[in-house]
């Protein structure tokens, strides 16, 4: 230690496939879709505990007593833990906190600036790199050193979304994060995933798996909300040795209001858009064995064109019910099991009318392509008059669920 100096003390302590309709695409568009509140502390091999503080005493009281933690050189530091620089006399002036690769972590000062506290989300496998100074009470400045390494994850933890970053979505899209590896710790990821709207927006996470985590707001997202998903996992302990590797922010915005109503028993479906009935159009639905799932659907995929092959449904060539169709205009995807609306000429006597299809709703062709160019992918499609309904997974199935029963799936 020199005279007037700074003391430097490192303290160490311790993140789609069948029914009705086949999946064979026969060109058109291909589809977008991606086919707690602790941590654990000991659940981690390698994760340094809490040794005591080593410090270096002086005897001049205007030298600032500087604390960094971790301790310089430590190793296995948990990425969950905010980096703390503070001092005991005199102020902080700057501190940086970089990785290896030159990226930056985030921090503030108190309001003495006597503290620097990180965010908690550094990288596992990292080096880290303390940078700043300090001015103790004599006037005198010093710099700020120190280096660090972060534990190595056994596994990471990293999202697919859905919607996709920009785009424009139906007012029944509920957000999807896909995990590449399971979460244990479901409350520590879930508290750092955050929704900003541009309107008040009441809604909640709800845990479909240790894999799969989604958001829906209580109603149908107002037309025209601007949506950001902030996805802050980088540092967090996801348990098991799983550690997130990534963030991610996704920004999109939802479109005007397109509501249909599909009435199995009167065969028709009205479209409401933006609160005003656009169209009622004649339809047929699933006959006798093929009978079309009532429930609340969103549309998942478009196509402008789509090959229907009974084969991938279980119908095998030779088969009364075999059917292989390479050109279906204006399909649009609202189950994992393949029931889809779209066009069908083919049973134009019947629409209207009559239930004939294999489960899908069809429609004049003229009907069929007027309704796709009004939709967007999220927008709800649902269906009444039916005793076959929903299931749980079946598609985006999300409004099929009561609002307190949604909300009880947050580990929050």
């Amino acid at each position: 230690m020199r005279k007037h100096g700074l003391a430097v003390a490192g303290i160490c302590v311790l993140l789609l496939a069948g029914t009705a309709c086949s999946d064979t695409d026969a060109g058109g568009n291909n589809p977008s879709t991606p086919s707690a509140s602790t941590s654990e502390s000991n659940g981690t091999p390698g994760a340094s505990t809490t040794p005591g503080a080593s410090s270096t005493p002086t005897q001049d009281p205007a030298a600032a007593a500087i604390s960094i933690v971790p301790a310089k050189g430590a190793s296995s530091v948990q990425p969950d833990k905010p980096v703390t620089v503070s001092t005991t006399t005199g102020k902080l002036t700057a501190v940086t906190l970089k990785d290896d690769d030159g990226d930056k972590v985030t921090g503030s000062f108190n309001p003495e600036k006597t503290t620097w506290t990180s965010a908690a989300q550094l990288k596992p496998g990292a080096t880290y790199t303390v940078s700043g100074s300090a001015e103790g009470t004599d006037g005198a400045t010093v710099p700020i050193s120190s280096t660090f390494k972060t534990l190595k994850a056994t596994k990471s933890l990293k999202a697919s979304v859905v919607p996709l970053n920009g785009e424009t979505v139906g007012v029944a899209l509920p957000i999807q994060i896909f995990w590449n590896n399971p979460v244990k710790d479901r409350a520590a990821v879930e508290k750092r995933l955050s929704v900003k709207t541009s309107v008040p927006v009441d809604g909640t996470w709800h845990w479909v798996n240790s894999k799969q985590v989604n958001y829906r707001p209580k109603n149908y997202w107002p037309a025209g909300t601007k949506v950001t998903v902030n996805i802050d996992t980088q540092g967090v302990n996801a348990g098991n040795s799983t550690w997130g590797t990534a963030s991610r922010k996704i920004a999109f915005s939802i479109g005007k209001s397109v509501v249909s109503l599909v009435n199995v028993k009167k065969h028709t479906m009205t479209v409401t858009i933006n609160g005003k009935l656009a169209r009622t159009i004649p339809i047929t639905a699933g006959k006798d064995g093929f009978t079309t799932r009532s429930g609340v659907k969103v549309i998942m995929e478009k196509y402008t064109t789509k090959r229907m092959d009974a084969a991938t449904v279980g119908i095998k060539p030779g088969d009364p019910n075999y059917y292989n169709i390479p050109d279906v205009k204006w399909a649009q995807r609202v189950t994992s099991s393949g029931e889809f609306v779209h066009g069908a000429p083919w049973s134009g006597g019947s629409q209207g009318s009559e239930n004939v299809s294999h489960g899908c709703v069809g429609m004049s062709l003229a009907n069929a392509k007027w309704f796709f160019d009004q939709t967007l992918r999220g927008d709800p499609v649902t269906v009444t008059g039916t005793n076959k309904h929903m299931e749980p997974g079946n598609g985006w199935t999300d409004w099929n669920t009561t609002w307190a029963t949604y909300k009880a799936g947050s580990a929050l």
